[in-house]
């Protein structure tokens, strides 16, 4: 995906973006609960992480056309969003289902640092199933993504920062952020779009120890 691509994808897909704001304020405290030694992965991993395991569970989101013809995946191909001088790169995690938020997390960095440097293989920026773009790095608070062909959902992320909310009738500063899905309305109808975010954000803010290390329990298959 370049900077030359979104025009073609307006054409061809009939986007539909869906929004979810989601308080990140339990992974926040898990995150600065870790050993400092260990370090901590960034929000975008446990996003990462949250998205691969709702891809499992409703594979029409994984899913792409060819045609007239519905193309399902096995595998999450997890595309990650790099911005660059020249416009956006998306290299792709392998099986991102297959990994623990501290794998994404060294899976992202590593893709992020050689697109930048640019050592990136043809193999790294193939075969993407889904798309991850983060611009709240930047500063955005929302946004609506353009959907990578030939894949049928995007997933923006927005700034994830400390905003006023109600909790038992008293207001609180949470840590929270947008979240819009970018879907293809050929293939992906509202309800299961909304059913899709609605689980990414059940596990964002039901996060713990054990959902994280998920990979591991159940012996690294």
């Amino acid at each position: 995906m370049s900077d030359s691509t979104p025009w073609p994808s307006r054409r061809t897909s009939a986007h539909v973006h869906t929004v979810f704001e989601v308080d990140f304020s339990g992974i926040a405290a898990f995150r600065t609960a870790r050993p400092a030694s260990g370090g901590a992965p960034g929000y975008l991993s446990y996003i990462a992480k949250a998205v691969a395991e709702a891809l499992v569970a409703m594979p029409v989101v994984n899913a792409s056309l060819d045609g007239d013809n519905v193309v399902h995946h096995e595998q999450v191909n997890l595309g990650i969003a790099v911005a660059l001088d020249w416009g956006l790169i998306v290299p792709v995690i392998k099986q991102a289902e297959r990994l623990s938020v501290d794998e994404l997390d060294a899976a992202i960095i590593d893709l992020a640092t050689r697109a930048r440097s640019k050592q990136l293989s043809p193999d790294d920026v193939a075969g993407g199933t889904f798309t991850l773009t983060n611009p709240g790095s930047f500063g955005s608070v929302f946004g609506m993504p353009i959907i990578n062909q030939p894949q049928s959902a995007i997933l923006c992320v927005g700034a994830i920062e400390k905003r006023p909310v109600v909790v038992d009738d008293a207001v609180v500063a949470r840590l929270r952020a947008f979240l819009t899905l970018g879907f293809d309305h050929r293939l992906i109808d509202g309800a299961v779009a909304d059913r899709f975010l609605a689980r990414v954000k059940d596990t964002l803010e039901r996060f713990s120890e054990e959902t994280g290390d998920r990979r591991q329990e159940a012996g690294g298959a």
